[in-house]
């Protein structure tokens, strides 16, 4: 049996193997992507892939380190790994530089550090220390807020920095909260709230709150085991529209018929949270909580997307669900990127002779785009071999959380599974006009030393776990 002083033995080199493969692979493709006739070496320092290897390089020793380290390392110093992110977040809404519209780097120099990649392993860390902690309920009230805490507030932070697709990912670790045993109850309403986002943006306000005001009507109907209950329901909206539309006529304010329907479903509303309290109706209480909510949810995402969004981000937006076409504005990245993809065919055009890469017709080609490149030059066979990479690292990561014996190391593993798949779907999503383009990069591949040091520690951490899963973890 594979003890603790056998730690290299015990390493999966399968994964090892595939993230070579992709750091690799990746190499290559800045290398097509930003490829240069004047500085044709590979190794050119001077060049973008010329310096991916040394960043390279550079996450090989690190990887090497964190194979080294004590697994005891990880869980005693997770609070402390965390907290000095979270000092790194707020540190930089002050003194960092800006680029690209968000303030999130440090510059050394020539040399830039983004903590928004580095909190990613830091918060999976903190949330697996939290949970694998003696004790630990996870259907309490406190330790929803706990690990609410821990997930939100570098994303809150990180939403400061305008970098929003940063700060999007980790949402992604609610998903290792159903795997520990959160209700999927919850994971239904999530779904509710996504496609209630989704007809805030798409249908006009008066549409949408008369859907929500009949499907409300319906759903009390469905509860109520008599009709008298039903009734006071209807009469409740009626009268609230009614006196609405007289004060309107009478004070000559000139509401439109949305705000109307707006303090309608407040007041009726309101008048049926009291009524099902007095009259201990708990279905109509839910009810009521939730339409109300719904109301007030749909009010936040215009008023997010009209006085927090940027311009730009608007644009995206409206672009991917339709509600605007602009391919030489907002939609030019996705526009030329799907050219670029579908250009490459069956087989590709070969390396080196992509012709959307090589006139610069996709911008971001060898960050957020450098999925492109891969479809340009190498075709419908090197895209697949690239998603099948990522697939088989992404199902193996599941099954060495799943033959975890620590509590701590299954949801670290499950943490890295979670953040790798969303930056996988998102990325690729994104090039082929399925995903907002939020700009995130694609792990391993896109250029980047932030980027890349931070998922190399990310999931070589799990693999020094996963080395030591037959020795007892203290957690």
């Amino acid at each position: 049996m594979p003890k603790r002083n056998n730690l290299w033995a015990n390493i999966d080199w399968l994964t090892v193997a595939v993230f070579l493969v992709l750091v690799l692979l990746g190499w290559v493709n800045i290398y097509a992507a930003v490829y240069d006739a004047g500085h044709h070496s590979i190794f050119d320092i001077s060049q973008r892939y010329g310096k991916q290897l040394i960043w390279i390089g550079a996450a090989l020793l690190i990887a090497f380190i964190i194979l080294l380290l004590e697994t005891n390392f990880y869980v005693f110093f997770s609070y402390i790994i965390y907290g000095t992110v979270i000092l790194l977040l707020i540190l930089v809404l002050f003194a960092g530089t800006e680029v690209n519209n968000s303030k999130s780097w440090f510059m050394f120099g020539g040399f830039a550090i983004q903590p928004a990649e580095f909190g990613k392993f830091a918060t999976a860390l903190a949330l697996a220390k939290y949970m694998s902690s003696f004790n630990f309920k996870l259907q309490r009230f406190k330790s929803l807020v706990v690990m609410g805490a821990i997930i939100f507030l570098p994303a809150a932070l990180i939403f400061l920095q305008n970098d929003t697709g940063s700060a999007l990912v980790y949402f992604a670790l609610v998903l290792v909260l159903f795997r520990e045993g959160l209700s999927g109850v919850v994971l239904f309403f999530a779904t509710l709230v996504g496609l209630l986002f989704i007809f805030s943006l798409v249908l006009s306000e008066l549409v949408l709150f008369a859907l929500l005001a009949g499907l409300a009507l319906v759903v009390f109907l469905i509860v109520n085991a008599g009709m008298k209950h039903y009734y006071r329901v209807l009469l409740f909206f009626t009268t609230a529209f009614g006196l609405l539309a007289a004060l309107n006529y009478i004070t000559r304010s000139g509401f439109e018929i949305a705000q109307l329907l707006a303090g309608m479903i407040f007041l009726a509303g309101l008048g049926l949270i009291i009524y099902s309290i007095r009259n201990r109706l708990k279905s109509y209480i839910i009810v009521s909580f939730v339409f109300v909510g719904s109301v007030l949810f749909s009010f936040s995402v215009d008023y997010t997307f009209d006085n927090v969004l940027e311009p730009y981000q608007q644009a995206r937006i409206n672009e991917l669900l339709g509600i605007e076409s602009d391919p030489m504005g907002a939609g030019y990245n996705v526009n030329q990127s799907k050219i670029a993809i579908g250009s490459g065919g069956f087989w590709g055009k070969g390396f080196l002779n992509g012709t959307q890469t090589k006139f610069n017709f996709v911008p971001e080609q060898s960050t957020d785009f450098i999925f492109c490149t891969v479809g340009e030059e190498w075709g419908f066979v090197g895209t697949s071999v690239v998603i099948l990479l990522f697939m088989l690292l992404l199902i193996r990561l599941v099954l060495l959380a799943e033959r975890q014996r620590s509590g701590f190391s299954r949801i670290y593993g499950y943490s890295v599974a979670v953040i790798l798949f969303f930056h996988f779907m998102v990325n690729i999503g994104m090039t082929i006009g399925l995903m907002p383009v939020i700009g995130i990069p694609l792990p391993f591949f896109s250029y980047g030393g932030s980027s890349l040091w931070a998922f190399t520690i990310l999931l070589f951490i799990f693999l020094r776990l996963d080395a030591s899963r037959l020795d007892y973890l203290s957690n």
